[in-house]
């Protein structure tokens, strides 16, 4: 396949930038919409139109379909045709230029201020705050009458007044990205302040160029019309938008014609230019562009039918069965869960391992649909909590579900709190969210949580804000969060996962102590059967989307039945065997969009045969309540429960 269909992402299945952003219906309007008027405008030197400025007071104010003037005439009977397509022109070349002057020049002031810091951003950002100060008409119209009434100078006024507007958006984001590990890995290397700022923090600050510019040429045609109007923009006989728009006022209740068609020719043509702003902005965007332009919904798509069951007491906390989950992405689809079993009872602890990607994080949100649509939907399955069906469930039964019976803990606490609210408040939240409670009684509580998640002095605590705590802390507040309510299932994302070994072993006790004083069932993911010893009695072992290997854990850690299961336990250092070689698994997990037929980890197994690579493979029980999704597992001689 050539390079350009492969930078278009169609060598691997993905739509490209072009499809993306057909597949957005109103921004392929203002695409087509704009193209027709580009091309008339840069066409009109060729068109067999009228002299636009040729005055013939007999055909004064002709009406529209009149011979030899389709659009009429104006008050010197000149044509309005010819008029309008190269008073478009004008207009189009004016906002376009004066959008780039002031890209230009914004962009460059924002760079350097962001990256420069100290007295350099000061002084710069102090300019353009005078520039702010002013109305940014009132100080257009100064500058055009300082220069003098004409159409650059206009363009001139318009770029000026839309400097700040470029310079503040792109000095915020640079001030950002110049923090960044990247910047000072660069720096680190020897690069200069030049080649960093043109060469690593420029490229990432392109996209919001780019769409601050599609998203302000519309308003700079707006406003150059509107200098034009007022008489100090194009001036005689040259002809803009603006000023057939102005000189037809006059005319607007007796020739309606001469001001309406050039106000029409102005609301399509920067219509067309914001639709088409919009569309390119949402193009440039990772998340939209993940669910092919379409804003994610507040709960995951579920499109297979789900069998409807009766609630039981006796049944267990959470019943998963057959949990298929998949990621539509243009023409891939990528398999995330392929039909995964897991049952959780009051009081017990079952971690989930495996490799990165290789479907557990993706399994736990599908539970209460926190998996965004698009791209992702659940196709098969169900998920019973207590054996109410989670996935027949109304979206308002969801909301209460979500934090109140089922909570989370997620990986990276800092991207878990709101940077801007005060833990306390965030905690607080969460209990009213679910309990009928004053705030002062809420508060009372949030103190009692902190308290019970071993945070000292938890009043001062509460006053503080995400970033003034350690890690350690913020994790503590997560599980406080989680336990704000009666929770009758946690589930823990990889909680320690960003934690020191300290810290790590404190969580894991604290988790421990949780659940025994509160019955909770924990559902635990984590990549490192370390930890998953410590916390889990039971671990499934998770393989390319499906459950590989099931039991007990210290029947597995002892004696793994699943090759995989086997190369994993490898990997974790043993202490007190400083001599104990550390394996790695040999190869890559597969691509979730290709997964091969019969076993997905065959072509990394030291013990596949030729049947492992192309029959189809199911979970088969072992001795002591063990199933594994193998055909020569490592306990044969276990046989079959």
């Amino acid at each position: 396949m050539s390079r350009t269909a492969t930078a278009n992402g169609l060598a691997h299945g993905r739509p490209g930038l072009w499809r993306l952003l057909l597949n957005n219906r109103l921004a392929t309007l203002g695409l087509v919409l704009l193209l027709l008027i580009l091309l008339l405008a840069l066409a009109a030197p060729g068109l067999p139109l009228a002299d636009p400025d040729l005055t013939a007071p007999v055909d004064r104010l002709l009406p529209p379909l009149s011979p030899g003037h389709p659009l009429g005439t104006d008050a010197l009977g000149r044509d309005l045709l010819a008029r309008l397509v190269w008073g478009t022109r004008v207009s189009l070349a004016v906002g376009i230029s004066a959008t780039l002057i002031a890209a230009l020049v914004g962009s460059l002031v924002g760079l350097v201020a962001g990256y420069a810091g100290g007295r350099v951003d000061m002084l710069l950002m102090r300019a353009i705050d005078t520039v702010m100060a002013f109305p940014y008409i009132l100080l257009a119209l100064v500058i055009v009458a300082v220069l003098g009434p004409g159409l650059l100078n206009a363009l001139y006024a318009i770029a000026i007044v839309n400097i700040p507007f470029f310079a503040r958006n792109i000095r915020g984001i640079t001030l950002g990205l110049s923090r960044r590990e990247f910047v000072d890995a660069a720096r680190l290397s020897g690069q200069s302040g030049r080649q960093i700022l043109f060469g690593e923090i420029l490229p990432n600050v392109l996209p919001v160029i780019i769409i601050t510019i599609s998203t302000t040429v519309g308003w700079m045609i707006l406003e150059t019309a509107g200098l034009s109007f007022l008489g100090l923009g194009a001036q005689p006989p040259q002809a803009d938008l603006g000023s057939m728009l102005g000189e037809g006022r006059k005319l607007l209740f007796t020739t309606p014609h001469v001001s309406i068609i050039p106000g029409v020719m102005i609301f399509v043509l920067v219509m067309s230019v914001n639709l088409l702003g919009d569309g390119v902005r949402d193009l440039l965007d990772p998340r939209l562009k993940s669910g092919a332009l379409t804003r994610p919904v507040a709960r995951t798509a579920i499109t297979h039918q789900v069998p409807a069951v009766t609630a039981s007491a006796a049944a267990p906390r959470l019943d998963v069965r057959g949990l298929k989950t998949e990621f539509h992405m243009g023409r891939q689809i990528h398999r995330a869960v392929g039909g995964v079993d897991l049952r959780l009872d009051e009081g017990e602890c079952l971690g989930l391992v495996g490799e990165s990607g290789s479907g557990k994080s993706v399994t736990a949100l599908s539970i209460m649909g926190l998996v965004p649509t698009p791209p992702g939907r659940i196709v098969a399955g169900s998920a019973r909590l207590q054996g109410e069906e989670l996935f027949l469930a109304s979206d308002a039964r969801i909301r209460q579900l979500r934090g109140a019976a089922v909570s989370h803990v997620f990986q990276d606490p800092l991207a878990t709190l709101h940077p801007l609210y005060r833990v306390g408040e965030q905690l607080v939240e969460a209990i009213r969210a679910h309990q009928p409670l004053s705030r002062r009684q809420a508060e009372e509580r949030a103190e009692r949580l902190l308290k019970q998640v071993r945070i000292a002095n938890p009043r001062r605590r509460m006053h503080a804000f995400p970033h003034q705590l350690s890690g350690g802390m913020r994790q503590r507040i997560c599980i406080a969060m989680a336990l704000a309510n009666e929770v009758k299932v946690m589930i823990a994302d990889e909680p320690t996962t960003a934690l020191d070994v300290t810290v790590q072993a404190q969580i894991l006790a604290l988790l421990r102590q949780l659940r025994q004083a509160r019955d909770a069932a924990i559902l635990f993911i984590s990549h490192d059967f370390s930890v998953v010893s410590a916390l889990c009695e039971r671990v499934a072992v998770m393989y390319a989307g499906k459950i590989v290997e099931s039991g007990r854990t210290d029947a597995i850690l002892s004696a793994p039945a699943h090759p995989y299961s086997q190369l994993l336990l490898q990997c974790v250092p043993v202490l007190g065997d400083p001599g104990r070689r550390l394996a790695a698994i040999p190869g890559q997990p597969p691509r979730l969009h290709a997964l091969p037929t019969g076993c997905a980890f065959a072509p990394r197994c030291p013990r596949a045969e030729a049947d492992c690579r192309h029959l189809s493979i199911a979970l088969r029980p072992l001795a002591g309540g063990r199933w594994v999704r193998c055909l020569h597992p490592l306990l044969e001689e276990h046989g079959s429960a």
